[in-house]
């Protein structure tokens, strides 16, 4: 309970500080946020491929709303851990978090999350230019599932931080974590909806990309938006979305855990 009141009482000023690194490197912030704009190219790339007949159940305005979305939850979304937690460990600095009284990974987490303002400022005017040129018909209405959208939010940006966290945490185990990153990040463009919208994938892709983290850290959150799902659906998705998150996190704990005794062992 002690350790639990600690981080309650720091994690505002955890977040003040993140906020004000976020404002200071702004143009740093600017061309990471401008990477993530690879749905606009996969926008104009399927809009023009639509242009005689709809793809699947895409039209060119179905594809205007699918790919809006995506930049609007990838934008929301996304975590950077795995770049400074390697960095760190490489350049011997990570010793000096391990001595503070918070866990490191409540420190990056605060770092990650007092971003999200500015990313907001992103993707509202995105989220402006959707209703204008795409219409309301092609987003969900439903009061239910907007809330579950947002709950998926917050839910797609645990599963990023907590995979982002294991594999950075992978670096007190191996000499390139990043190589591991750039697998994954493979494999969560084609899996997650990222590049091209699921349902137009053979069946069996899609069943596979069910059962994987990489749908409910984008895809899902993405098609409960632009009303892809039923209530029902919304929701058994939702909860497999949070169990792959609590399994994420308890994961990377046990893996810091390990990972830590191993790179004090090493003098790091």
């Amino acid at each position: 309970m002690n350790r639990l009141y600690t981080i309650v009482r720091a994690y505002p000023t955890l977040l003040r500080i993140g906020l004000a690194e976020a404002i200071a490197y702004r143009a740093e912030f600017i061309v990471w946020m401008l990477t993530t704009t690879l749905p606009l190219i996969m926008l104009v790339v399927f809009a023009a491929a639509a242009r005689e007949a709809p793809i699947g159940r895409f039209g060119q305005a179905d594809f205007a709303a699918y790919y809006l979305a995506t930049l609007i939850v990838r934008q929301m979304t996304g975590a950077w851990v795995v770049w400074e937690l390697t960095m760190e460990i490489r350049q011997g600095t990570l010793p000096l978090k391990l001595l503070r009284p918070l866990h490191p990974l409540i420190a990056y987490s605060a770092e990650n999350l007092a971003a999200i303002p500015m990313r907001a400022a992103i993707a509202v005017p995105i989220a402006v230019v959707m209703l204008i040129f795409t219409g309301r018909a092609h987003f969900t209405h439903d009061p239910l599932q907007l809330f579950t959208f947002l709950v998926a939010l917050c839910g797609a940006w645990l599963l990023q931080f907590a995979f982002m966290s294991i594999i950075g945490t992978l670096g007190m185990y191996i000499e390139s974590a990043l190589a591991v990153f750039d697998l994954w990040m493979g494999l969560f463009a084609v899996l997650s909806g990222y590049l091209v919208p699921l349902e137009l994938f053979p069946h069996w892709v899609q069943k596979v990309a069910n059962v994987l983290p990489f749908r409910y850290m984008l895809g899902f959150p993405v098609e409960l938006l632009t009303g892809g799902l039923t209530r029902g659906g919304a929701l058994r998705q939702l909860g497999l979305q949070w169990a792959w998150a609590g399994a994420a996190l308890l994961g990377a704990r046990a893996l810091w855990r390990a990972g830590t005794r191993r790179y004090e062992a090493y003098g790091g």
